[in-house]
């Protein structure tokens, strides 16, 4: 009996692997961030306790949802995977960057992390984005094709809501500088492209 129930945990355990790596990249990403000293979504609105438990809470959920739900769920997570591959082009579209030699966008500077943090940051997002690629393809078959593709049309909306974050934790910053917004204290523009 208890072989039986192990090997029904492993096996839901490593339902959507994609999926779960795609949260985790997610969460790396603003997570990241806030330890850069640059905040972290919705850390302007809520403040950064507050938002690192909401993100952390909410990377659990999908996480152990991604594992757990049945098939029938596959329209849930090629949402989720479709937003999270939305944030990471919106990333690489909307901030200031160069190609690679491959012709890839590199990004040298994003929310005020700075040039020097770019080496780290830019892996983080293409994991992300790519496992969100690959879940959508290879783990959200019962979806319909329509659904992640829709998400793709959020890419304008999050990178003006990125932008937008980003000028009010340059604000928080000024006004009541912390360790989390370090980084953002005496930056008093918006990188341009």
């Amino acid at each position: 009996m208890f072989r039986t129930t192990s090997t029904s945990r492993h096996a839901a355990h490593s339902r959507r692997p994609l999926t779960r790596l795609a949260t985790a990249g997610l969460a790396t990403h603003v997570f990241f961030e806030l330890a850069a000293g640059v905040g972290m979504p919705l850390a302007s609105v809520l403040g950064p306790v507050p938002a690192a438990g909401l993100w952390a809470a909410c990377t659990k959920a999908v996480r152990q949802a991604a594992g757990t739900r049945p098939a029938s769920s596959d329209a849930a997570f090629a949402t989720l995977n479709g937003a999270g591959l939305a944030a990471v082009i919106a990333h690489l579209t909307s901030w200031p960057r160069q190609r690679t030699p491959i012709g890839l966008p590199w990004l040298r500077d994003c929310e005020g992390l700075g040039p020097e943090l770019m080496r780290f940051y830019n892996p983080i997002l293409y994991v992300s984005g790519i496992a969100a690629l690959a879940a959508i393809l290879q783990e959200n078959r019962s979806a319909p094709r329509h659904v992640p593709l829709l998400c793709l049309g959020l890419v304008p909306v999050i990178a003006a809501a990125q932008h937008r974050e980003h000028r009010r934790l340059m604000k928080v910053a000024r006004e009541h500088p912390r360790w989390w917004n370090r980084r953002l204290q005496h930056n008093g523009q918006l990188p341009t492209q």
